[in-house]
Formats: C-alpha cells, sequence, structure tokens
C-alpha cells in the first residue's frame, strides 16, 4: 500500500512539474519549431522529459540512500551525465560527436563499476559465457538503447507509453524474483513517464526532448545491473528480458539502420525512415501509431512476465515476437501501397 501511494505521488509529482514547465518554456519560447523531417506541424515546447529525469532520479536516490542501502554512484553520475549532454543538445543542438563521447563514456562507468553480461542465455542454444566479451556487448547494449530510445521520440506518446509499458514489467518482474530496487525503481519510471504523458498525448503539448528520451534508454539498459542479489540464474536471462520489454524499439532500430546502411545513407542524420515515421507518413494518426505499439509492447511484456513465472517457455515467446516483428512491417507495407494507389 506503501508503495502505491508513493507511485501515485510520483506521477502526480510529474504532472505537476510538466505542466510548469510547459508554462516556463512557453514564456522563454524555448520550442521545437517544425521542419521537414517533423511530424508535429505547430511549435512545441520541448525538454519535458527532465521532470522525469528529476522525479526518477530523486525518488532512486532516496530509496536506496536510506531504504535499501544500494544507492549506486556510478549509475546516477552516468545518469545526470546522459541527461545533461542531452539536455545542452535540446537546447543549442550539440554535436554527434560530443554526445556520442558523453554516451561512451557513461556505458564505462557502468561496465567498469557495476559489471556486465558475463553469461547470457539465448533461447534454442541455452547459457553461453561470452567471458570478457560480455563487456563489450553490454558496452554496446546501453550504447544503442541510449539512442535507440531517442530516435524513437518522433511522434506524440509513443516514447512514454514505451516507458510505461517497460517500467511496469521491470516493477512485476522484481516482485517476482524478489529484487527491490529493480521493481521500486521500475515502478518510479512508468509512473514519472505517465505523468508525462498526460502532456505528450497526442496533440502534444509539450515534448519529451533529448533529455528525457536518452536517460530512459540509458536507465532501461542499465536497471538489471543496479540489484546486487540477482541469481547466476536470473542474471543469465536478463540480457534477453531487458531486450523484450522494450523490443519493438529495438527492432525498429535495429531494421532502420541497416535499410539506411545498405542505401549507403548517413545514419547518424535526422530523417523519417522508422516504421513509426512511415506509418504516420501513410496516413495513420500518431494516436494510432502509438497505441500499436503500446499494444504490442503491453502483449510482450505480459508473455514475457508468464514465461518467467513458468520458468519455461523462451523459445516459443522469441517466435511469437518474431511473428508481431514481421507483422508490424507487413502492415506498414500494406499501408504504404495503399497510400501509392490512392
Amino acid at each position: 500500500m506503501v508503495t502505491i501511494s508513493v507511485f501515485l505521488f510520483v506521477f502526480a509529482v510529474s504532472l505537476g512539474g510538466v505542466e510548469l514547465f510547459r508554462r516556463w518554456s512557453l514564456r522563454r519560447k524555448l520550442l521545437d519549431v517544425p521542419n521537414e523531417r517533423s511530424s508535429h506541424q505547430n511549435p512545441t515546447p520541448r525538454g519535458g522529459g527532465i521532470v522525469i529525469v528529476a522525479v526518477s532520479l530523486v525518488s532512486y536516490a532516496i530509496y536506496t540512500s536510506f531504504i535499501t542501502h544500494n544507492f549506486q554512484w556510478s549509475y546516477f553520475g552516468a545518469a545526470i551525465l546522459i541527461a545533461f549532454i542531452s539536455w545542452l543538445d535540446d537546447l543549442f543542438s550539440i554535436s554527434f560527436v560530443w554526445r556520442f563521447l558523453i554516451h561512451c563514456i557513461a556505458a564505462l562507468l557502468i561496465v567498469s563499476d557495476l559489471g556486465f553480461f558475463q553469461i547470457i542465455y539465448l533461447p534454442y542454444f541455452g547459457q553461453i559465457d561470452f567471458g570478457i566479451g560480455g563487456a563489450i556487448l553490454t558496452f554496446l547494449w546501453i550504447i544503442w538503447l541510449t539512442n535507440a530510445y531517442n530516435f524513437m521520440d518522433g511522434i506524440d506518446g509513443l516514447a512514454g507509453l514505451q516507458a510505461i509499458m517497460a517500467g511496469l514489467g521491470w516493477f512485476f518482474i522484481g516482485r517476482i524474483l524478489g529484487l527491490t530496487d529493480i521493481s521500486f525503481y521500475g515502478g518510479i519510471l512508468a509512473f514519472s513517464s505517465l505523468g508525462f504523458l498526460q502532456r505528450n498525448w497526442h496533440p502534444a503539448k509539450i515534448f519529451m526532448g533529448d533529455v528525457g528520451s536518452a536517460f530512459l534508454g540509458f536507465t532501461f539498459a542499465v536497471l538489471p545491473f543496479l540489484e546486487p542479489k540477482i541469481t547466476s540464474k536470473d542474471a543469465a536471462a536478463f540480457p534477453l528480458i531487458s531486450i523484450l520489454l522494450v523490443w519493438l524499439f529495438v527492432f525498429d532500430t535495429v531494421l532502420t539502420f541497416v535499410r539506411r546502411f545498405v542505401k549507403r545513407e548517413k545514419v547518424w542524420e535526422a530523417h523519417r525512415s522508422h516504421i513509426y515515421q512511415r506509418l504516420v507518413i501513410s496516413g495513420l494518426s500518431h494516436i494510432r501509431v502509438s497505441g500499436i505499439y503500446g499494444a504490442i509492447s503491453f502483449f510482450t511484456v505480459v508473455l514475457t512476465i508468464v514465461v518467467l513465472t513458468v520458468s519455461n517457455g523462451w523459445e516459443i515467446l522469441l517466435i511469437i515476437t518474431l511473428v508481431e516483428s514481421i507483422g508490424l512491417f507487413i502492415f506498414l507495407s500494406a499501408m504504404e501501397r495503399r497510400k501509392f494507389l490512392s
């Protein structure tokens, strides 16, 4: 009961904080002005994700310092680094090189202090010991999801809804496995994002900005390392769980990256080639596209929790996830074909 009260308080603080930040941004004219790559039409305040950052990190610091006594300075410092460079990018448009450098430093802080995925469970193959190679994979995973989440924050409601689904997924998984820090922080991320979503749902009154999306991507990548009580068996499955809880964001960004790389495009430049962007271009509203992604994410999160509970069925879940992804791509192709013929 106390936990639910805390989550509701976090929701209220986030909701109020976002509204106050929105009004301040309007007075200061800190607006995201549409261009040819934008999916919105009117100048809109951005950077509202800074409220998610503040509420989440303060909650994490208080809980882990005074309740579980498991405060991780490396995560806290790295998260602030990610949020700071992203906030500067929201204000002044920082070079990709500098942003990437900070992302690398933050990932190195985590790997060097909190460890890395060494033994990884893969469906059909079992547990594989990657040794020191696991450090490289973990480093790349943190950087990838930090940027992938940022890339996917391009239409109203999408990034916030995904944060709610992934946060709730970690909340229930943490509860099932007795991992109190992961469970609590997953709930905090979900409810702070829910507060933000009230002002970001279409038509959005404020955008998350890089400060929020990069922070969420980084945090969801790092979350499994914030808990010291993970057993070796659970730890082996956590890389797979981490991917499944944000699966569509991983699938969309990987597919888009490969597609643009093959076409010899500058993959680091802004574009409108993601599946969700192409669905909007094909005629679907922001609400429908975010709703589709949210529904698929909800289904995947629920199945992940079920499979984890019964300790079996990872292979079937992998097949279902791939079918979902292929189905989304087929749906996109059908929508684009219809628009072309109309």
